[in-house]
């Protein structure tokens, strides 16, 4: 097979850097101050920056909970406002959500400095709570609706409030996301309620703590893309319609931008004429939820207690990055592998969920996960030796745990099917030989079903042999017995191209020769020991079972390892060239694509995932699950030329 380096492009396992914002060490000096003076003391006369660290602490995490739950996509899918994902542009548009938080708090830092009997707040007073709620309601309101209103108006909105509304599907974050003019604003129509109450001599820690993250709970709430209200509950009490806005209310002020421009009290946008007509009839039809059926879905399953927490619920940001293992999630391990017990000893009570969508010329494309777990080991380092070492199993290997994992499986073809999908691709140990033939049980089970399944496994084969150098004599195959390997060596030998499979099974070998035309079987040699006379002299080594150090040593030099293992072995030989391992990028008209699957590239996916998806495209009606038919290798590479769909395309 000709490789089309225009369009096949190869990535390498592995994971990115984190890299933390250089904008917290602004933190530094309240921090120093407090350990300093040994603020968390009852005595302490600075007891009032702990406060402030503490307060401000809980307002992120305000906004990250309600992150979490919009994110929730097994939960919220049907009430979603806007039905679009999150893309990487508008994640990292937001990366630096929280600087206006940083902002507040030096700006409450100033305050204290200035006003040093704002150190000395009592606890609790209810007075304050009354003077905070009616300045609210007659100053931040109204001054907010007037200001927002003049964001909207020609320089002020071209040169400033452009910047918010240049994000596309609203969530939590967003509302961290303007000029720090407008934060600036935002900041002291804030400070009113909470002034004056002080000014009053009524204001309380209480006070200030109550009235800032409920200001936060409604903005987040506001911004989350997530219908939350029942519309009964306005049909019931029609005067909340004016005192409380919804998600569905915030969001068309987003999209029209015309209209809507209250803080929280919608009644400000009936006095000025801007509430939108349809804002409660869309609020009903959103709080009612909306079914979509995706026309592909890829069956994806856990791979680790760490790689758990690699989903947009626990963090958007570090989902739309490369997975690798972040000591910053360390207090978060004890919660995942408390999960991962619970969905190990009670199968039965987990199910098959949601976790990320996107939109691919027109057509709806989602992920589900099986919460089952299959440790891919020597993957991530340091967490290998810290936890997994307590993980030294995998669901899909315990007999156990096999029927359920089949059952959680067949569960989501049949809700595929019900549903009106068109393909069902699998992943990894999904498709598992000895757990289900590589699909083949469920499709033998159920023999009328619609939906398609696919294990995308033709495609992944081709896309190796595609990056076999032309004009290769020889090849020497680990891993040589395998569904993969067994394509490849039949594929090879067609070619004429001499196979030196490496498996100690001669019955396995010898069945796999059988296959081939009487005239191609000489080019399949079994070999059982790397150091083999034959292997030493092949410098085309095909990978397809992990190598450990000491066996990558016996091959010789100047070989060039092609790898298709997951994961990817570790480089040792500078003698030596290694290959990349296949995954295949989406094209550049993919939208709403937010999360980054497993340690792969941002945009890439691996290829049987991409193989499942060509099968969608193709409008194929067989269902590709059991042994790879090598007949249709080259079918379906000329299907991805065609397509040019999984395929990279360089610019």
């Amino acid at each position: 097979m000709q490789r089309d380096a225009d369009l096949l492009v190869l990535y390498p396992f592995v994971g990115r850097s984190w890299t933390w914002s250089v904008q917290y060490i602004l933190y530094a000096p309240l921090v120093g101050k407090a350990v300093a003076s040994r603020a968390w003391e009852a005595a302490s006369p600075d007891r009032w920056i702990l406060l402030l660290l503490v307060l401000f602490g809980l307002r992120a995490l305000t906004y990250q909970l309600w992150s979490s739950f919009s994110n929730m996509l097994f939960a919220t899918r049907r009430r979603r406002i806007v039905r679009d994902g999150v893309d990487y542009e508008q994640i990292d548009k937001e990366w630096d959500w929280d600087n206006f938080l940083i902002l507040q708090i030096l700006m409450a830092a100033v305050a204290f400095y200035v006003f040093p009997s704002l150190r000395h707040l009592p606890l609790w007073d209810a007075r304050g709570l009354a003077v905070a709620v009616l300045l609210h309601v007659v100053v931040t309101e109204p001054l907010f609706y007037a200001a927002h209103r003049a964001f909207h108006s020609g320089h002020l909105f071209s040169s400033y409030h452009a910047l918010h509304h240049s994000i596309k599907v609203p969530q939590p974050f967003t509302a961290g996301f303007a000029t720090p003019l407008e934060h600036m604003v935002l900041s002291a129509l804030m400070a009113v309620p909470l002034a004056g109450a002080c000014a009053a001599g009524f204001g309380s820690v209480a006070l200030a703590f109550g009235y800032v993250l409920g200001f936060d709970f409604l903005r987040a709430m506001g911004h989350c893309n997530v219908e939350v209200f029942p519309s009964r509950l306005f049909s019931a009490i029609p005067v909340l319609r004016y005192i409380i806005y919804t998600p569905t209310y915030h969001t068309i002020h987003h999209t029209k931008r015309e209209t809507n421009f209250c803080l929280f009290m919608p009644l400000f946008d009936l006095m000025g004429g801007t509430l939108d007509a349809q804002s409660w009839e869309m609020q009903k039809q959103t709080s009612a939820g909306v079914d979509e059926v995706p026309h592909f879905v890829f069956l994806a399953h856990l791979v680790d207690m760490t790689q758990s927490l690699h989903v947009p619920f626990v963090l958007q940001s570090y989902a739309s990055m490369p997975f690798s293992v972040q000591l910053f999630l360390v207090p978060m391990w004890p919660v995942a592998f408390l999960v991962m017990l619970l969905v190990s000893v009670l199968p039965s009570k987990s199910k098959t969920f949601l976790i990320s969508c996107y939109n691919l010329r027109g057509r709806l494309h989602q992920m589900w996960v099986v919460p089952s777990y299959g440790p891919r080991f020597a993957s991530h380092g340091y967490c290998l030796i810290l936890f997994n070492c307590l993980l030294l199993f995998s669901d899909y290997f315990l007999s156990f745990a096999q029927d359920g994992i089949n059952r959680q499986i067949e569960q989501a073809i049949l809700s595929a099917d019900k549903m009106g999908v068109k393909v069902i691709g699998l992943a990894g140990l999904n498709k598992n030989e000895a757990l289900n033939g590589g699909g083949t049980l469920y499709v033998k089970k159920h023999p009328d079903l619609r939906v398609r399944v696919s294990h995308g496994n033709t495609l992944t084969a081709a896309a190796i042999l595609n990056e076999i150098p032309k004009g290769t004599a020889e090849v020497f195959l680990t891993g040589a017995t395998s569904k993969l390997d067994r394509a490849i060596a039949l594929y090879l030998c067609r070619k004429r191209v001499r196979v030196m499979m490496l498996t100690l099974l001669t019955e396995r070998f010898e069945k796999i020769q059988r296959e081939a035309a009487p005239e191609f079987r000489e080019y399949l040699v079994q070999v059982t020991e790397y150091d083999d006379t034959s292997a030493q002299r092949c410098k085309t080594w095909l990978v397809g079972k992990w190598m450990t150090v000491r066996e990558q040593l016996r091959a010789p030099a100047g070989t060039h390892f092609l790898q298709f293992a997951v994961p990817s072995m570790v480089a040792v030989r500078r003698d030596c060239t290694y290959g990349k391992t296949v995954a295949m990028r989406l094209p550049p008209d993919v939208r709403g694509l937010g999360v980054c699957e497993y340690t792969l590239e941002r945009g890439v996916v691996h290829a049987c995932h991409a193989g499942g998806l060509l099968h969608f495209l193709e409008g194929y009606a067989h269902h590709e699950v059991g042994a790879i038919d090598v007949d249709r290798i080259d079918v379906v590479w000329e299907a991805v030329l065609r397509q040019r769909v999984p395929a990279c395309l360089i610019d």
